[in-house]
């Protein structure tokens, strides 16, 4: 059937372009929001055979996409000085398996302005909980993204504030969420029997999680919402081809502990992550001091991993003391 005569002279010069089509990356999907400067959602699917490799992000540089118009991109001046980290979507540890994969999330169009300890803290853990999903659970699908949500006044009335940063007034987020859907649960065999059904096998959860700093001692499950919540604040729908059925899909945390790392094991897992990166005795030396300023005994693998290092270094600092 063809388009209406009044419909053709409306769009004689074409409609108007968001931006908004779906950009495909080696391993994350995302909608870009051309007037935030920032994406309007990143998705990812994990499992355990993706999240091995050696792609490492010490060779990786934010920088703009190359897929995004220039007035539309945001740019590393406009983080610089601004008090915001700049925070992945799709983290950087969810691509390990290649250098073109880690590289690209690296782009600005998947990253947002992140509360620097929001990013390096409590979002990280819940990112490292998402990778240890893979290891209990065939398939994860995660969808992640930045939300500006309204406050309300003393008034009673309801405003919408944000922060814009640099030249390009790249648009500071209130508050990220993260939707998880996980598949069927791992088995020797890896098989479904002949009474399931994919549908019976997924469960989900819904995060929307303050931009700002948030301690260890609140649980995941404080900012857990439910997922037409979530899609209604968002104006998004997710995982449309998932069928929406009464009961609804299983609850995350019903199926799983939605328990994040605590404060000893995220420690030592930082500190392994510092005496692994260390390209000094004196910077190696120090990443200890400080674990035992904190109270916090070294294990086993963080033990061998300095051990390795400090002889690693210690031999390479002799040869270079030594050249001609």
């Amino acid at each position: 059937m063809g388009v209406p005569q009044a419909q053709q002279e409306i769009g004689r010069y074409g409609f108007p372009l968001t931006g908004a089509e779906i950009r495909n990356y080696a391993n994350h999907t995302l909608s870009y929001n051309q007037a935030m400067k920032t994406p309007r959602w990143v998705a990812e699917h994990l499992s355990h055979e993706k999240l091995l490799g050696k792609a490492d992000r010490k060779h990786c540089k934010f920088k703009p996409d190359p897929s995004i118009p220039e007035p539309f991109t945001a740019h590393n001046a406009d983080y610089l000085g601004s008090g915001w980290s700049r925070g992945h979507m799709a983290p950087a540890g969810d691509n390990k398996t290649s250098e073109q994969s880690m590289a690209e999330t690296f782009y600005l169009s998947n990253i947002v302005p992140q509360n620097y300890e929001n990013n390096a803290g409590y979002w990280n853990r819940l990112e490292m909980y998402c990778r240890d999903l893979a290891k209990r659970f065939d398939d994860v699908w995660v969808i992640s993204g930045p939300l500006v949500l309204s406050e309300e006044g003393a008034d009673g009335k309801k405003t919408v504030s944000y922060q814009v940063i640099g030249k390009d007034d790249v648009a500071v987020p209130t508050h990220l969420f993260k939707v998880i859907l996980v598949g069927k649960e791992q088995s020797a065999s890896g098989n479904l029997t002949n009474n399931q059904s994919v549908s019976e096998t997924l469960a989900l959860g819904a995060f929307v999680v303050p931009n700002q700093p948030i301690g260890f001692k609140r649980p995941l499950t404080d900012f857990q919402v439910s997922l037409s919540e979530l899609e209604k604040i968002s104006g998004l729908t997710f995982f449309p081809k998932v069928e929406r059925t009464t009961p609804s899909l299983p609850n995350l945390c019903d199926r799983d502990s939605c328990q994040l790392m605590d404060f000893k094991d995220f420690t030592l897992y930082l500190t392994a992550r510092k005496v692994g990166s260390a390209r000094t005795t004196v910077k190696l030396e120090k990443s200890m001091a400080e674990l035992k300023e904190q109270g916090i005994a070294p294990d086993d693998y963080v033990l061998k991993l300095y051990q390795e290092k400090k002889k690693e270094l210690e031999n390479k600092e002799h040869n270079l003391a030594h050249l001609p």
